[in-house]
């Protein structure tokens, strides 16, 4: 059994940016700023209320009798008292003899065009720390960015306005920058989980490096040209930041008045449609504070079981980065023509010129990643240079509607060299991989796996099967 390495890094950059934000908030009242004050305190308790309840939510508090446990989450403690609970867990296994053990299957990674199936016993304590890593590892999500992501845009604006950078503020924006990182690495790593859910997943050490940098990449260059934006056209800053949200909020909403389908009523039993409702809300509120930033590797799906869009969709990606790169070479453009007299010591094209390579080089480990570091890209039904290959034919098939004299030249030009060769015979049985790589969202059905309780009366000692809370764990993502 793993250690549970990622809820102890998970509780220990929660706990130093809350100290931090604190402390930087305390410093701020005896300035007399009241207004950072609030807004650092906003940034820091608003997201540890929603981490208090998702916490709740996920290990069903609320219907069993445990009132030490939700005192503590009123009182903001929750992620601690986790914390040290897996521990013990941990601690105790070996110990103590399992009463009884449940049987899981999954599939390994196929190998020369095969795939076996694997089973392997998973005890009482195993699935409470499965538990556990699912709860952290949305918490972690929520966490950065619903608190770290405003929280580190904030104090670097305010360094902008104030010309240097305390201590206090250094840190907490060090912390932040981590702290969003790790939740996007996070997102990242439950994306695969949950759409390959059937296989037995190996993340190698390579593709976690790949990842980190990746986001680090994206993510402190978004954040700066934000700040930089917002230096110099405060008023447009508004529009700019809602107008993202609004599309990122709405988009999984309009999917699924498209699809007619019926009003999602599975997500949790003891709900109403009125909770539900709040859930799912709160569900593309995280997803629109995610692509604020960065790309979310999780794609909310509202008229899926799992609420999650299990297809490999390159096509949403190609978009969407290519329209954040115009976009944000748009608000560097703004910011270098109405730029005021404080940048005069900067080189302004150099420092343009360094965030746009700076983006680049996000997007070049994310097409290292996918490419040669993702787990499961022997599942891929086509692989990520054929689906960039595949967006680029179909904008230059556009740009053939404005000149139709140039479409045959073109068409023969765009033709790949692979075209007239048989393809290859790949690997279908994938539970997460689209047919094809144009603007679609099909999903294939996910082969649920099986699970035999020895014995029988197992389930009802543990308070509900390990597959239980592991299909319960999916629909907590809010």
């Amino acid at each position: 059994m793993r250690l549970p390495s990622s809820i102890f890094v998970s509780v220990s950059l929660f706990t130093a940016e809350t100290t931090a934000a604190l402390y930087l908030s305390s410093t701020y009242r005896s300035a007399g700023d009241q207004i950072w004050q609030g807004l650092t305190l906003l940034f820091t308790l608003v997201p540890s209320v929603l981490v208090q309840l998702t916490l709740t939510f996920i290990h069903r508090d609320l219907s069993r009798d445990r009132p030490l446990i939700l005192l503590l989450h009123i009182l903001q403690l929750g992620p601690i008292v986790r914390c040290l609970e897996a521990f013990c867990i941990y601690g105790s296994v070996g110990r103590v003899e399992e009463p009884y053990v449940s049987i899981t299957r999954k599939k390994q990674m196929p190998r020369g065009g095969q795939s076996e199936e694997v089973e392997r016993q998973v005890g009482q304590a195993e699935g409470k720390l499965f538990t556990h890593r699912a709860a952290f590892a949305r918490t972690s999500v929520i966490q950065a960015f619903l608190g770290s992501a405003p929280q580190l845009t904030l104090q670097l604006y305010i360094c902008v306005l104030q010309q240097g950078v305390s201590i206090g503020r250094g840190t907490l924006m060090v912390i932040s920058l981590l702290s969003i990182v790790y939740g996007a690495l996070r997102c990242n790593i439950l994306a695969i989980k949950i759409k390959y859910d059937d296989y037995e997943v190996d993340v190698r050490p390579m593709a976690y490096v790949c990842i980190f940098l990746w986001r680090s990449f994206e993510i402190a260059t978004r954040v700066v040209v934000l700040v930089l934006f917002s230096s110099v056209l405060q008023l447009w800053v508004l529009p700019v930041v809602l107008l993202n949200f609004l599309v990122f909020f709405l988009y999984p909403w309009i999917l699924f008045w498209q699809s007619h389908s019926p009003f999602p009523e599975n997500i949790e039993k003891t709900l109403t449609r009125v909770g539900t409702t709040i859930v799912l809300c709160l569900l593309t509120f995280l997803y629109a504070g995610i692509n604020m930033f960065c790309w979310s590797a999780v794609q909310v799906k509202l008229n899926d079981p799992d609420l999650i869009n299990k297809s490999q969709n390159w096509y949403r990606m190609a978009v969407y980065y290519m329209l954040r790169f115009v976009e944000n070479a748009s608000l560097l453009l703004l910011w270098y023509i109405y730029k005021t007299d404080f940048y005069q010591f900067i080189c302004a094209p150099l420092l343009v010129l360094q965030l746009l390579v700076a983006y680049a080089i996000a997007i070049f480990f994310m097409l290292v990643f996918y490419q040669f570091c993702h787990p499961c890209r022997r599942l891929f039904s086509s692989s990520m240079t054929q689906g960039l290959w595949n967006c680029s034919s179909l904008l230059c098939l556009m740009c053939d509607s404005a000149s139709p004299q140039d479409r045959p030249v073109r068409e023969a030009i765009l033709e790949p060299p692979s075209a007239h060769k048989e393809p290859n015979n790949q690997i279908h049985d994938t539970a997460s991989d689209s047919t094809d790589d144009m603007p679609n969202d099909t999903t294939y059905d996910m082969l649920n796996d099986t699970i035999y309780d020895i014995p029988n009366e197992a389930e009802n000692n543990m308070g509900g099967s390990v597959n239980g809370d592991i299909n319960h764990s999916v629909f907590c993502s809010a």
